[in-house]
């Protein structure tokens, strides 16, 4: 048993480096689309794609598939895959009905934007809830590859689809800037359609072929890909346990994505604020979504696969929760430190980030305020992401639907997996002194007065970023081992050889 918890632990560790490589390319290549399309499109194009229409798009998809996902991971290791499947079918036509019903409410009830300025607004909104029902054709796969550690194939897809999306949104762009939303449906629509094609045509290559056979992979034939009719075509205990999940990820969309629900709805910023709001919001998550999001994703798998749901720490295999303590406690400090980086240095260069990016449009509004508070909020993201993916991977259901929590969970054990949370003072006082530093520099040096200051600003910021480093590298060394080892393994391994 403790094997297979190591084994899941390299995958999740595989898993996630490869995720938050393929998260830097998706954001390096919005980050530059959203640059090309600033100059190219107006602030009211912009703000609906990327609050109003991008909203639908997310809504539907994560309530339909979120809550599926997590109970269907949890029982991965001893599913039947036949019901698994059955079930995570459900996901469509429950995107069905959310993408119909949003898609009303985003016609219909909602402050529509001026033709003048925002054309095929009613058609925009309707390709972009079809296009989340075709991304969802794709989860009972999804779910399959993540299962058993397909990283490639996830990599691959995601790429290939964010690729087809970024290339057919650039070239309509720069040659049909006057069809407005129409731009922005037509690559939704690519990325979704490219993205299940991806899935559909590595299963349907896969299974039957030798390596699925001599890996016991679970499906044996095209057919059982799909939902399939028996005495018992669902498991009860997991439906019961996905209707659980269902109110997380209510309340969790609404807390992700609360902000622009408040702006769709009761219209506190006009379209164009919208969206250098969202200019804003996009650089500010880039952290999250880089970093925190593929860990969360991947551990989640290692959580779940090696802990028995339900039971407390006590009745667990001795070694597996001594490694699950271990890397629970390790990826709280690791989140700990980079959301505290965040908002050290976040503080000191919102604006000159918002000017060199957009220029006095970002820079010369609310912006840099909005993004020094962004920083503090990485803080509590970071946190908040690693400890769910922790307890609603151990949780029993009345544990889900009461939300307890993680020292109860250890409390008679000898581990301590919060301590991670005890701030080493030395970092702690490295942390402080950096941000005197770099706030002090933005105050003389930044940013009104002239590239030189703004090099020295720059240069004063990397040298206390550097120190950061250095004195983490000194005073965390288990962390920094974990790190080496989980994270980097292939270079690890290189070097050791």
């Amino acid at each position: 048993m403790a094997s297979d918890t190591t084994k899941a632990l390299q995958g999740a560790s595989i898993l996630a480096t490869y995720n938050v490589l393929l998260q830097v390319s998706f954001r390096v290549i919005t980050f530059v689309l959203n640059a090309f399309i600033l100059r190219h499109l107006s602030k009211e194009v912009l703000g609906v794609v990327n609050v109003r229409l991008t909203l639908l798009y997310s809504t539907t998809v994560f309530l339909a598939r979120e809550a599926f996902r997590r109970a269907c991971l949890s029982r991965a290791s001893t599913a039947d895959w036949r019901r698994v499947i059955n079930l995570l079918w459900m996901t469509v036509p429950l995107g069905a009905v959310c993408a119909g019903a949003l898609g009303y409410v985003w016609t219909r009830w909602l402050e529509a934007p001026d033709v003048e300025h925002v054309p095929a607004y009613p058609a925009a909104v309707w390709v972009f809830a079809v296009s989340a029902v075709v991304e969802l054709l794709s989860e009972p796969l999804w779910v399959l590859a993540q299962a058993h550690m397909f990283v490639r194939l996830r990599v691959s897809a995601e790429s290939l689809a964010l690729g087809s999306r970024s290339i057919l949104t650039v070239a309509l762009v720069f040659l049909r800037p006057d069809w407005g939303l129409w731009v922005f449906a037509f690559s939704q629509l690519m990325y979704a359609v490219v993205l299940s094609f991806c899935y559909y045509r590595y299963f349907t290559r896969y299974i039957g072929s030798t390596a699925a056979k001599d890996s016991h992979f679970p499906i044996t034939s095209v057919r059982q890909m799909f939902f399939t009719w028996g005495t018992q075509p669902f498991d009860w205990a997991l439906v019961s346990l996905t209707r659980s999940f269902m109110m997380q990820s209510f309340l969790k969309q609404l807390l992700t994505e609360g902000e622009k629900y408040i702006m769709t709805f009761f219209n506190v910023l006009n379209f164009g604020d919208q969206g250098i709001y969202d200019v804003v919001n996009n650089l500010g998550s880039m952290v999250p979504r880089f970093v925190f999001m593929p860990i969360e994703d991947s551990f989640y798998v290692f959580f779940a696969r090696s802990l028995s749901r339900g039971k407390i720490a006590m009745e667990q295999n001795e070694d597996d929760i001594a490694i699950v303590a271990k890397v629970l406690q390790s990826l709280l400090k690791l989140v700990l430190l980079i959301g505290v980086t965040v908002l050290t240095f976040g503080f000191s260069y919102s604006y000159l980030a918002l000017d060199l990016y957009g220029g006095s449009l970002l820079s010369s509004s609310g912006g840099p305020v909005l993004l020094r508070w962004y920083s503090a909020y990485v803080l509590f993201l970071a946190l908040n992401g690693i400890t769910e993916c922790f307890v609603f991977a151990a949780m029993k259901q009345s544990e889900v639907d009461s939300l307890n929590f993680i020292v109860d969970y250890f409390r008679d054990t000898p581990h301590e997996p919060l301590a991670a949370l005890r701030p080493n003072l030395v970092l702690a006082f490295t942390f402080f002194c950096s941000w005197v530093i770099t706030a002090t520099s933005e105050w003389v040096l930044c940013c009104d007065h002239g590239k030189a200051p703004r090099l020295l600003h720059v240069t004063l910021g990397a040298a206390c970023l550097s120190a950061v480093g250095i004195v983490t590298h000194r005073t965390e060394r288990e962390l920094v081992s974990f790190v080496w080892h989980q994270f980097l393994p292939e270079f690890f391994k290189k070097k050791q050889s």
